[in-house]
């Protein structure tokens, strides 16, 4: 079950983790300190979905034995 729940989380994380970074001005004229944390927040919520993730996969391989 710990597998299951791993991919969820690490599915929701990465979407988030997307969204955030979309949302962020990337434009240099208007981009502002608020924006610069908005997207590296996001790509970090990115890369912990993606462990996440990654972790599921382990665990279902290992049979949700670690």
């Amino acid at each position: 079950m710990g597998e299951l729940i791993d991919k969820i989380k690490g599915n929701v994380n990465e979407a988030v983790g997307k969204a955030k970074q979309a949302m962020a001005d990337k434009d240099p004229a208007t981009r502002t300190e608020k924006d610069a944390r908005l997207e590296a927040e996001g790509a970090g919520q990115e890369l912990k979905g993606k462990g996440q993730q990654f972790m599921g996969k382990v665990k279902g391989a290992l049979g949700d034995d670690i």
